[in-house]
């Protein structure tokens, strides 16, 4: 990421709360938004918008009437069927699984012309969608699970269909979400395997040093939130100094000192290849998902 994009990045998200605000305000994105397929990340973006008081209509569609049940008791308008909602939609959030994508896009293909779509699937390439739903406008984009505290990353990139006046809609409503930054869709496999898997290799990271800190002696709750709050912290610290990570380290590393001691441990446990290695793994296992499913509507 070049500079001036890591810094507007950083200035969208100081200034985000101004901008959900101006949403509401400008009433030029108020229209009617469904969320096909309200799973994780599906009801995340619905919880966003509620919590944001986004104030178009929100509708969700999800085949399980239970938790649709429970997004009702929040504000959100909920239906079992697909294509209903998107003849009432605007704008369409498409959260189904990669391989659901063919179907969920045929079965809608009619209600969406001229429409705004912004699919969270991972690995399906625009041209995909394209070729079901020609004159639909497509959105492909990767946030991950902190979209349910509004802290997500979400890379996106768009169609040709999709105008300037589109895009601005996009970025308002992915701020609710957290942060968003437009990408080349080249880059969006490997997004996904960082950003979007990433929570999971956090998750992790914060568990082992818990556990470090049971080793230690810490009591389990104040070992987890200590934890946590460093990672937190130190990401924080990252993003609003625009410091490169080793100077992060070096800031808190002094000789013969006990953080010395443990960056030694880490180093000889391969820690950066394990991750390095994840990665790849990940964005490989993008690359295969989508081979297989193009293969499979061949």
């Amino acid at each position: 990421m070049r500079t001036a994009d890591f810094r507007k990045l950083y200035i969208y998200n100081l200034l985000r709360v101004f901008c959900v605000h101006s949403l509401k305000m400008a009433g030029d994105c108020l229209e009617s938004i469904v969320v096909i397929g309200v799973g994780v990340i599906g009801e995340a973006i619905v919880k966003s918008l509620l919590k944001k008081r986004y104030e178009g209509e929100v509708i969700a569609t999800r085949r399980d009437i239970v938790k649709l049940k429970e997004l009702e008791a929040i504000g959100a308008k909920t239906t079992t069927n697909n294509r209903e909602a998107a003849s009432k939609a605007d704008i369409i959030f498409l959260c189904v699984k990669p391989g659901d994508i063919e179907k969920v896009v045929k079965e809608i293909s009619g209600e969406i012309k001229g429409k705004l779509v912004i699919s969270t699937a991972a690995t399906i390439p625009l041209k995909f969608y394209k070729k079901i739903a020609p004159h639909a406008k497509f959105v492909r984009t990767m946030p991950n699970i902190a979209a349910l505290v509004q802290e997500s990353f979400t890379a996106y990139c768009c169609d040709d269909d999709v105008t300037e006046s589109d895009k601005k809609k996009v970025e308002k409503l992915l701020r609710l979400m957290g942060v968003s930054l437009e990408v080349e869709e080249k880059y969006m496999d490997a997004i996904t395997a960082l950003s979007g898997s990433g929570p999971a290799y956090i998750s992790i990271i914060i568990e082992a040093l818990m556990y470090a800190g049971l080793r230690v002696g810490l009591p389990r709750d104040l070992a987890l939130y200590s934890a946590a709050q460093t990672v937190l912290g130190t990401g924080k610290l990252l993003l609003e100094t625009q410091e490169h990570p080793a100077k992060i380290k070096d800031m808190v590393t002094t000789p013969g000192g006990t953080t010395i001691e443990a960056i030694y441990e880490l180093e000889g446990s391969q820690i950066r290849q394990a991750l390095m290695r994840a990665i790849k793994e990940a964005t490989e296992k993008c690359q295969r998902i989508r081979n297989e499913i193009i293969r499979d509507t061949c």
